[in-house]
């Protein structure tokens, strides 16, 4: 029996490793922020964030085809050429059950059951109105790809740039969140984040917005919002009030932050 150099057990079988000289990624952790859109991308699971910085798990779990590196705002992911694990198809998939994690390895697709956890959550949740809940829903549509950039609507408004899934954790959603704003509705994981970028820049430019709340999830993809509010009214150099938040699964407020963007004699 041939020993090749080192091996990984994974639950209770056992792979052997060989080394090879091949093309695997290269991680910058000076340049990396942490935003997690790698970690989105990889499809086999081999990077994930700790302590704040984007971490190449294991090499035997990245294929070397790079799909992270368009997704890295920062530059901070790049190719190299090395001796490095082979990449090891089965140790992907077990990974992926181990975890319980959906397929593309973002820590955001982890499986709960909500159920599981009801009893602990129950006395948390305050005693729910006696008259129905009133919609705030002020314009339409709400997804920001389908909203034109010059729509009346926007003039001078206070405007709510909310990830799809928040509406469904928000228990108080339009309360809470929506009362006298424009709702702006979208998913950096799924949809055009340049897109997205470009259209924020031209929406604060051409309608003075007087203000701009962005609700996140917790999950690291959905940061990639907050940031394209930040760097759009940069770019625009319009004056806003820039709120933050960022809520857990259940619709708790986690982190809560306002920023104040003044420009020229504003």
């Amino acid at each position: 029996m041939k020993w090749l150099e080192g091996h990984k057990t994974i639950g209770r079988g056992v792979w052997l490793m060989e080394n090879v000289k091949r093309q695997i990624i290269r991680i910058d952790e000076d340049k990396c922020d942490g935003c997690g859109l790698c970690a989105e991308a990889c499809h086999e699971g081999a990077i994930r964030i700790i302590d704040g910085k984007a971490r190449l798990i294991s090499e035997s779990y990245c294929d070397g085809l790079g799909d992270c590196i368009g997704e890295c705002p920062r530059g901070a992911i790049s190719f190299e050429t090395r001796e490095a694990d082979s990449y090891d198809e089965e140790a992907v998939e077990c990974n992926w059950t181990q975890q319980g994690s959906l397929p593309c390895g973002c820590p955001g697709t982890a499986l709960r059951s909500l159920a599981q956890e009801e009893n602990d959550f129950r006395d948390e949740v305050a005693v729910a109105p006696v008259e129905p809940a009133r919609s705030m829903l002020s314009n339409w549509p709400i997804q920001l790809r389908l909203v034109p950039v010059n729509v009346p609507y926007l003039t001078g408004a206070d405007v709510l740039l909310a990830a799809d899934c928040t509406a469904a954790s928000i228990p108080d959603f339009h309360e809470r969140c929506l009362k006298d704003k424009v709702l702006l509705m979208g998913c950096p994981k799924l949809d055009d984040a340049e897109a997205y970028r470009r259209k924020l820049i031209e929406m604060i430019r051409t309608n003075d917005i007087k203000s701009l709340h962005v609700v996140i999830m917790e999950v690291p993809c959905c940061g990639g919002l907050a940031r394209l509010a930040e760097g759009a009214i940069e770019e625009a150099r319009n004056s806003v009030d820039l709120k933050k938040t960022v809520v857990g699964i259940r619709g708790d407020v986690l982190k809560e932050e306002t920023l104040r963007y003044r420009f020229g004699d504003a």
